[in-house]
């Protein structure tokens, strides 16, 4: 598969997920959403048609899928959706874009598995719930999801990182082990191979990051026995 048609399955993917969290869904929007043309949008349509997905046209409106279609068997209770509705406010404070965006797609999947009632009170109360938070701070990163990844699969990455008092910036080859967030901002806690020993990281000072093929050997601790063991320290 090469990697136009990739993308195009990764398109025809979340077309998909767009028809099932919404009641109507235009060509236009899609369009603008996916950054393609309108008549590319009408042929992804058809595709979808013809792999067996019952689409309804409403013409000069828009799509919507038959009622009961489902490409996943997950459901949630009306609780459970509102309950991370809620949630969603609380990552929109958050200081890094690729974490908003990973768990505002992550939404747009479970709306697509709501039943059309508690769909639309899901997306009622998107409208009319919000977290105050501190305008003055700005996202400070893109790296989060990046490093949770690397964290999980315990991947070593190569970072740029710059220093606290000027622009200078150096470069590390670090261990993740765990990620905090502190004031609205995020710190990472990873063992770093220059100093030798365990750093904290903040974040908005990672100015890139390689995550490489090469792997590391896990820590054999828990973060608060991390925290246990440096409290016994101090």
């Amino acid at each position: 598969m090469n990697d136009n048609e990739t993308s195009r399955l990764s398109r025809l993917t979340a077309i998909l997920l767009q028809l099932q969290s919404k009641r109507l869904v235009t060509a236009t929007s899609l369009a603008v959403k996916f950054d393609v043309s309108v008549r590319t949008i009408y042929r992804d349509i058809r595709a979808l048609e013809q792999s067996g997905v019952p689409i309804i046209t409403e013409e000069g409106k828009g799509y919507s899928l038959m009622e009961g279609y489902r490409i996943s068997p997950v459901t949630f209770s009306e609780r459970e959706a509102n309950a991370l509705i809620t949630a969603e406010q609380f990552v929109l404070k958050n200081k890094d874009a690729s974490f908003i965006q990973d768990f505002t797609d992550a939404i747009t999947k479970i709306k697509s598995v709501l039943r059309e009632s508690a769909k639309d009170g899901a997306n009622l109360l998107s409208d009319r719930i919000a977290i105050d938070q501190n305008s003055s701070y700005n996202r400070t990163s893109n790296q989060l999801s990046s490093l949770q990844l690397a964290l999980t699969n315990f991947n070593l990455v190569k970072m740029k990182y710059q220093k606290a008092d000027d622009d200078a910036t150096s470069e590390r080859i670090i261990e993740p082990f765990a990620l905090l967030t502190v004031n609205e901002n995020w710190l990472l806690l990873a063992w770093c191979r220059l100093r030798k020993e365990f750093r904290f990281f903040r974040l908005d000072r990672i100015k890139g990051i390689q995550v490489q093929n090469d792997k590391f050997e896990p820590h054999k601790m828990t973060l608060q026995e991390y925290f246990d063991k440096h409290k016994r320290r101090d």
